[in-house]
């Protein structure tokens, strides 16, 4: 299939996305304040092995405004749905830290769809992870983001972001994983630590945790030829 960029038109608005390669479906979800394009160095070399679909969550990139309580349950409808129009069928899903979150929450809610789960620099959501206190103090330091303007992302998809991970707990649903996952983190990730990285493998029977030496909370970025290699390996396994 052919690269470049691309909208797809939904109920609730176009959902714009990134498409390289061609092979198994591997789809890429961002974390916050970013878009598709912060996936670069994976659509270039992943997209050797892989048909490599990168979205953009909706208040991101060029897809459509979500309302502050769209919840991660309405992030994962919408991908759910964007798959479905493009027509890619039991995808691997590979989400980076919010991105992580709405992969954990497609499973719970269409647990026949996802082929497998890479999970980086991943929360069980805020509340799941971090607690109630942290996660109302980063919801706070996100509104706070949002309302005074920030050149890195939209205001409508930091509220809608920092709104679905701070309510959500994934924890009841990470022992019914039963397809295979990886989780990457990086060494020094502040973000998301290592010991979060931890007790969600702890929880997902026959999940592995790979842990990148010297990087942080944007593994894929920091250490990208080692994350691409990690990714590679495990799906090909």
């Amino acid at each position: 299939m052919g690269g470049g960029s691309r909208v797809v038109q939904l109920d609730d608005g176009p959902v714009a996305y990134e498409q390289a390669g061609d092979g198994p479906p591997l789809v890429l979800l961002h974390g916050a304040y970013v878009d598709s394009d912060n996936w670069a160095p994976q659509l270039e070399s992943l997209a050797r092995d892989f048909t490599v679909i990168a979205w953009d969550a909706p208040g991101c990139g060029g897809s459509f405004d979500p309302p502050p309580n769209l919840g991660l349950g309405g992030y994962a409808d919408c991908l759910i749905s964007f798959l479905g129009a493009l027509g890619v069928e039991r995808p691997h899903l590979c989400g980076l830290s919010f991105g992580s979150s709405v992969a954990l929450e497609v499973f719970t809610r269409r647990p026949a769809l996802p082929r497998t789960l890479v999970l980086a620099s991943a929360f069980a959501g805020w509340a799941g992870s971090l607690g109630r206190e942290a996660a109302e103090e980063r919801r706070t330091e996100f509104l706070a983001d949002a309302d005074r303007g920030t050149d890195e992302a939209r205001a409508s998809g930091i509220r809608a972001i920092a709104n679905a991970l701070a309510d959500a707990d994934l924890r009841d649903g990470l022992p019914h994983i039963d397809v295979p996952t990886v989780l990457v983190y990086g060494e020094n990730d502040d973000r998301s630590p290592v010991s979060v990285g931890e007790e969600i493998q702890a929880a997902i029977p026959a999940s592995k945790l790979v842990v990148i030496p010297g990087a942080g909370h944007s593994v894929h970025l920091e250490a990208p030829e080692r994350f691409n290699e990690e990714v590679r390996s495990f799906l090909r396994a």
